[in-house]
Formats: C-alpha cells, structure tokens, sequence
C-alpha cells in the first residue's frame, strides 16, 4: 500500500483507504472515490504539483498534499501490443 501521489503517470491503483477527515477528502466521497475503485494517474503538473487523477469517468485535480491521504494497491497492467 502507497499514497496515490507516489504513482507514475499512466499506472492504476486500487484505493484501500481513504482518510476522509479533511473537507477536501470528505469532497472526494461525495464525487465517488471510495475504497475499492480504481483509479489512474493521468498529469503532473511541470513543477509536480498538482496532479490529475481518473476514476468513473472523471478527472479530478488534486494537489500531492492531498493525494497523499489516499492510500492505493498498484495494479498491474499488461500492455498488448499488436503486429
């Protein structure tokens, strides 16, 4: 288990847990990220901050303060590549 800020971009992650004392955590429940569902990095920012996130077909800008309260299981995915 990691914090979602640690993933590369393009890699998913499976929540675990979600700290939802924070407004900005309780607001993440309210848009449906709750443990279970999948999620994939999709931007950092140039200077790292923030980052941009996908899930249930919405993104979703988080600063990395912020990510790092979201606790992710990396997935793996294979790529399949075509002849």
């Amino acid at each position: 288990m990691r914090p979602l800020s640690s993933l590369t971009v393009g890699q998913q992650g499976q929540v675990v847990q979600l700290n939802a004392t924070r407004p900005i955590d309780q607001r993440l429940l309210a848009l449906g990220l709750m443990p279970g569902m999948r999620v994939k990095l999709v931007r950092i920012a140039p200077l790292g901050d923030p980052i941009a996130i996908e899930f249930q077909n919405q993104c979703v800008s988080l600063r990395k303060a912020e990510a790092e309260a979201v606790q992710v299981e990396v997935l793996v995915t294979r790529e399949v590549f075509s002849a």
